[in-house]
């Protein structure tokens, strides 16, 4: 029997919660050198703004299905991940738990935390086989939560979530920042990402469902603020993001120029500010206007450059983004 535990790596909640995750595990790791911004935005993760229909707080995490919106942010990055999840109802969930507790335990040997939905994100750092148990944080607190591995996946969600990194490649910054344009192009003009159901919308579609439910009043204020919060947040991180890599390309100059404005007209927009929500909806519509401007920058920079990545395998329904 044996046990690890990786002191070293301390999850701080500020950003997404699996770009908190993320961040920590990478730099405690030595796979990513640089502030968290920076990480938002070369995986795209900075991006992904998704609202439901009455402002619930489950909007910030319910960006899509997991593995496909991570699997591109990571592999952006030049890393290698393996990841697995569902739903906990599932006849076969015992048996991708049980495997999963394997090589979480595996990776944390090599001295890697892991991503484990809590629900929110959070990291594994640590097991020990004579409890059973593995060591969970969740930035928030200092104290570690303690999960059985008999109990690995379950949570008050249907859902179950764990992801782990690997050996890593060195991509060219350029290709990682067009690669992140092209991300944040894609997730703009996708306006569902969790079909059938249409109650959470995407990108674009997502300021509308936010200004609607302000105009309706139904809806979770407490959902909303913290929806709010995050947009800011992530809003930030784009614009200092941006300010980093605009000598790359003009293109890339100009989307600076529409975040650091829309960062400024949103810095102060609350539910408490004078104006209240009238003013919210206000912003909220010029902020959509700011936004799809710096995506038409993200645009004409893509169209410039070969994309084989979603253009030579048109089979898999992938196209390059326009």
């Amino acid at each position: 029997m044996s046990s690890v535990y990786l002191h070293h790596i301390r999850m701080k909640r500020e950003s997404k919660s699996f770009v908190d995750s993320m961040y920590a595990i990478l730099t405690a790791a030595g796979l990513f050198e640089g502030p968290k911004y920076r990480l938002s935005g070369l995986s795209g993760m900075a991006f992904k703004f998704t609202v439901h229909e009455r402002l619930l707080p489950l909007s910030v995490t319910a960006y899509g299905q997991w593995g496909l919106e991570h699997g591109p942010a990571v592999d952006n990055l030049g890393l290698l991940t393996i990841w697995d999840g569902g739903r906990t109802r599932h006849l076969t969930f015992e048996h991708y738990q049980k495997d999963a507790v394997n090589w979480i335990k595996a990776s944390l040997d090599r001295g890697l935390g892991v991503i484990h939905w809590i629900p929110e994100f959070g990291i594994i750092h640590g097991y020990d086989d004579d409890d059973g148990v593995f060591f969970l944080q969740d930035g928030w607190s200092q104290e570690d939560h303690i999960v059985l591995y008999d109990n690995l996946g379950l949570n008050f969600t249907p859902f179950w979530y764990v992801q782990m990194f690997g050996e890593k490649v060195a991509v060219p910054l350029e290709e990682q920042v067009l690669e992140s344009a092209r991300l944040a192009i894609h997730d703009w003009h996708t306006p569902f990402k969790t079909l059938p159901n249409k109650d959470i919308a995407s990108g674009k579609l997502a300021y509308e469902f936010f200004i609607g439910a302000l105009k309706s009043g139904d809806f979770d204020e407490g959902g909303g603020r913290y929806i709010l919060d995050s947009y800011r947040y992530a809003r930030q991180e784009i614009r200092d993001y941006l300010s980093e890599m605009q000598t790359l390309w003009p293109e890339i100059a100009e989307a600076y120029k529409y975040y650091a404005e829309l960062s400024g007209l949103i810095a102060d927009i609350s539910f408490e500010h004078s104006g209240g929500v009238s003013a919210m909806k206000d912003k909220l519509a010029a902020a959509a206007q700011l936004e799809d401007r710096a995506i038409q920058q993200f645009s004409k920079l893509s169209v410039r450059y070969a994309d084989p990545s979603r253009t030579i395998e048109t089979r898999w329904n992938t196209h390059s983004s326009r």
